[in-house]
């Protein structure tokens, strides 16, 4: 099993950036492929980002692949997203989500572990 645990939400203002961390526990995830989604009040869960077991290749919506920055340390057992030039569209819970397998994957049902979430908020 493993336990995902995202930080770094908040409010922003339209313009500004954030950082998401997602921290893994119960096993490594230097194995694991992993990714960021998100969910808009009303909305159904999205995909954001994708990063495969090393780092080595990444994968973007194409509303974000501009402004986030997927990425991840796998000798902290964590997963970043760093968001730039943020959007009042961006607003939304965001989560990180953890796969079986090595390779990538953009839906969401294809991964096996989820955190609970951390908000985002932007303001225009």
């Amino acid at each position: 099993q493993v336990q995902l645990v995202e930080s770094g939400g908040g409010l922003v203002q339209a313009g500004g950036s954030l950082r998401l961390s997602c921290a893994a526990s119960g096993r490594t995830i230097s194995t694991s492929a992993m990714g960021w989604f998100r969910q808009a009040p009303g909305k159904e869960r999205e995909f954001v980002a994708t990063i495969s077991w090393n780092g080595g290749t990444t994968y973007y919506r194409d509303s974000v692949k501009d402004r986030v920055t997927i990425s991840r340390d796998n000798a902290k057992n964590t997963v970043y997203l760093q968001m730039n030039s943020l959007k009042p569209e961006d607003t939304a819970d965001y989560y990180c989500a953890a796969r079986s397998s090595w390779t990538m994957a953009q839906n969401a049902y294809e991964y096996d572990y989820w955190g609970q979430g951390t908000q985002v908020t932007v303001s225009s």
